[in-house]
């Protein structure tokens, strides 16, 4: 089983820069991607930011020129980094990991969320 663990979010200052990381862990084969999302209440699901295995980033449109996301392979673990906070990036932030899991006989496919951090943009 593979799990996601999400740090940073809080309450940031307008202006400012957020920092978040998702670390995964568990029986892990492979992570070809990993991402950032957000929510807000009434709304769907939006892509901030995803990386892949081979370091390809893909920023959300409504944060380009903001973002950066990287990855440390070796670790498991995705950072996101997004710069000119504004109030309306006020949102619950999910990591998101696609891949597969060491099974026997094979691999087996994954595609799993974080339980989310509140980021509050707000002075």
């Amino acid at each position: 089983q593979v799990q996601l663990v999400e740090s940073g979010g809080g309450l940031v200052q307008p202006g400012e820069s957020l920092n978040l990381a998702c670390k995964a862990s568990g029986n892990i084969f492979m992570i070809n991607a990993m991402g950032w999302y957000r929510q807000v209440p009434g709304k769907q699901r939006e892509l901030v930011a995803r990386v892949t295995s081979s370091g390809n980033t893909d920023p959300g449109d409504s944060v380009k020129g903001r973002v950066t996301i990287s990855r440390n392979n070796a670790m498991s673990i995705a950072y996101l980094q997004m710069d000119s906070l504004k109030p309306e990036d006020t949102a619950v932030y999910y990591c998101n990991a696609v891949g597969s899991s060491s099974s026997s006989p094979v691999p087996r496919p994954f595609d799993i969320w974080g339980q989310g951090t509140q980021v509050t943009v707000s002075s």
